[in-house]
């Protein structure tokens, strides 16, 4: 009778050097490319269709590692889960909880940087940017983007109404910027 599970051995995986598919069982496969390089990948079938999803490069990951990934894959389809459109949310998971970790400064000089070269009047960028350093940075630059909600923004704001409206609408969300600054869209 036919092995269908671990039909790899270490000793394989670090020898094959022909480029194609070699099943371990288990979804499990290790991929050779042409160029030599080694890629597990997770094979099953979604709705009719075949799937490949890389667990990971051979040279990081063992094959026990590499099983255990499959294991786990195998796993969320038996719960009836994608397992790319899992690791996909997890990720964007991931990404998200890093956003909430950015400072306000951080934050927000990404997005000048992200944005301004759509940004056609210099002297405003200029005083956008100077504004925030100014007013902004030090009550909330050093601040969780997730800790900051309106009582905190208000708190920057409003005593600038009073003193230099056109400073307050540029650090708030200024009508020349149009929808560049993150302050106002905040909770």
């Amino acid at each position: 009778m036919a092995r269908t599970h671990n039909r790899l051995s270490a000793f394989k995986v670090e020898k094959t050097k022909e480029p194609g598919m070699y099943a371990d069982g288990g979804s499990l496969y290790l991929r050779v490319a042409e160029g030599g390089s080694k890629q597990w990948i997770f094979r099953y079938v979604t709705n009719g269709r075949m799937r490949d999803m890389g667990i990971g490069p051979a040279h990081i990951l063992t094959l026990a590692e590499a099983r255990e990934k499959a294991r786990e894959a195998n796993k969320l389809r038996l719960e009836g889960i994608d397992p790319i459109a899992h690791k996909h949310a997890r990720r964007a998971a991931l990404q998200a909880a890093d956003a909430k970790a950015m400072t306000f400064k951080q934050c927000a000089e990404a997005f000048i940087k992200d944005n301004e070269r759509g940004w056609t009047n210099a002297k405003h960028r200029y005083d956008w940017a100077a504004s925030l350093t100014r007013y902004v940075y030090p009550t909330l630059g050093n601040l969780s983007v997730a800790a900051i909600d309106t009582p905190l923004v208000l708190k920057v704001i409003k005593p600038l109404w009073e003193r230099v409206p056109e400073t307050a609408r540029r650090v708030r969300g200024g009508d020349r910027m149009g929808d560049c600054p993150p302050l106002s869209h905040r909770r």
